[in-house]
């Protein structure tokens, strides 16, 4: 049975894969590269059932498979979430490259500054191998100076390191900025060494997340080309 990939390895150990789950895996890959010509509604039919929020009930709880539309709603639950909370702030910014696509979007729905914080742990095969963190030399932002009360978001906290050590890069680096800074993420793993302020599913069993993008992480340039030349 192949282990879980070491680029998602949390502090301690969390479940495996199981051979099934694998093998939904590739089969939901193939038929979806297959639906991506479909009609739109089609399509989000067809992701809706191959990646659902929770896996079928026959397979251990080890793969959660996210489609494009339950993403999205994810990133709206975080926003109400937060818009709830009544907490005044005036800055987000996202942990590169997971939390982009996040703070992106919570950027136009508050219409509030984004800041980008760019980090890497993982080096070799397929970047695989965790070693330090990383962190970019400063955020990228196109305001004069950070706000005071910050929103920082990424996609999930697994082993909880990298969100922590963000913290700590933020207010060392822009302390005499800050105020407060608040934590958000889709997703909570129990394995996590830290908890957000602001989250949407709390995953006991700390299960491996397949995200929609996921594909594009296996698809290079050429095969692309071959795939958009093909008649549909």
């Amino acid at each position: 049975m192949r282990s879980i990939p070491v680029n998602r390895l949390p502090n301690r150990f969390c479940p495996r894969h199981s051979t099934a789950a694998l093998q939904v895996k590739s089969q939901a890959i193939r038929v979806a590269q297959l639906a991506d010509s479909i009609h739109p509604k089609v399509n989000a039919a067809l992701s809706k059932h191959l990646y659902p929020s929770h896996p079928p009930s026959s397979l251990p709880m080890s793969d959660l498979y996210v489609s494009w539309p339950d993403y999205h709603r994810l990133i709206e639950q975080l926003a109400v979430k937060v818009h709830e909370s009544d907490w005044e702030f005036n800055q987000i910014v996202c942990i590169a490259r997971g939390g982009l696509r996040v703070g992106d979007l919570l950027s136009r729905i508050f219409d509030l500054p984004l800041a980008i914080l760019s980090t890497a742990s993982y080096s070799g095969a397929g970047g695989r191998s965790r070693g330090a963190i990383t962190f970019s030399r400063d955020l990228a932002m196109t305001t004069p100076n950070l706000g005071s009360h910050v929103l920082l978001v990424d996609d999930l906290v697994d082993s909880g390191v990298s969100l922590k050590r963000s913290v700590e890069w933020l207010n060392h680096n822009y302390g005499f900025y800050i105020d407060e800074i608040r934590t958000g993420v889709l997703w909570y793993k129990a394995c996590s060494i830290v908890k957000p302020d602001y989250y949407i599913e709390y995953l006991d069993d700390n299960p491996w997340i397949h995200q929609p993008f996921e594909y594009y992480e296996d698809t290079t340039p050429q095969e692309l080309a071959i795939k958009l030349s093909t008649p549909a």
